[in-house]
């Protein structure tokens, strides 16, 4: 069985089909997914779906790209964290500077902020951290490092990193999630990557509703499609896709503390 480790199933593009998704998981031989929270205005709705859904889990987090929205403080996220046994992780947070255009980098501290407090907050609370990294990789090396990050460890999500970047997280607990993006032809770079890194410190993701895998690219991603990227990977490594399934859905119960005769 596959685990989606990250996915927005509380977005728009899932309200009219939720059961179908659901259904598809199944069909797919995807055990669990991992909804995470992208701003504080819809966690609730996370939540609720982790809580309706056994198989579904929660995060509780702001996204660092979302900048006009309720910034979250660190008893929020601590608190929040700790009442409702099924989040999981805090996140996704990190940092984003892809957007960041001709403003200049002081501009960007109020992220390096929130990105701290998540980190604080993940601590404390003993949750793990789900990081969203781009065009800012050596900053979020740095400040997970500065931040003590390596006390609680995580999953560096949706990674398109260089091997260097993904060697940086490992050495501090963090475990490698690939989605779609690494079946795509172009990624070549990312696909050698993927092969160095060891399978006992890898997830595998969607991401959904964005970046779906080949064959389905273009689409609007859902989790059942993770299996597909498990196959693709397994094929890079050259190893037998249930070895696959089975390494990555444990290694996602050891990232995020869960106990197997519970999950």
């Amino acid at each position: 069985m596959f685990i989606d480790s990250h996915c927005h199933l509380d977005f728009p593009e899932f309200q009219s089909r939720l059961p179908e998704v659901l259904a598809n998981m199944q069909l797919a031989k995807v055990s669990n997914a991992l909804c995470v929270s992208v701003d504080l205005p819809d966690f609730p709705n996370v939540l609720k779906l982790a809580q309706d859904h056994p198989h579904l889990y929660a995060s509780v987090g702001v996204h660092p790209d979302y900048e006009d929205t309720p910034e979250p403080s660190f008893d929020f996220l601590v608190d929040t964290a700790l009442k409702h046994s099924k989040i999981i992780a805090i996140g996704e947070t990190g940092l984003d500077y892809y957007r960041m255009g001709d403003r200049s980098y002081e501009s960007m501290e109020w992220q390096r902020e929130r990105f701290r407090t998540h980190i604080r907050a993940s601590i404390a609370s003993q949750k793990p951290l789900i990081i969203h990294t781009r065009s800012a990789s050596v900053d979020t090396i740095q400040i997970l490092k500065e931040e003590g990050a390596e006390r609680i460890g995580g999953v560096m999500h949706c990674f398109t990193e260089s091997y260097d970047v993904a060697k940086a997280a490992m050495d501090m607990g963090f475990y490698i999630s690939f989605s779609g993006i690494v079946t795509f032809k172009s990624a070549t770079e990312l696909q050698e990557t993927c092969k160095r890194v060891p399978l006992e410190r890898m997830l595998i993701e969607t991401d959904s509703p964005y970046l779906a895998p080949i064959p389905f690219r273009g689409k609007i991603n859902e989790p059942a499609w993770v299996a597909k990227v498990g196959e693709f990977i397994a094929d890079l490594k050259g190893l037998p896709v249930d070895e696959l399934a089975r390494v990555t859905s444990n290694n996602f119960y050891d990232c995020f503390q869960i106990d197997r005769t519970t999950s």
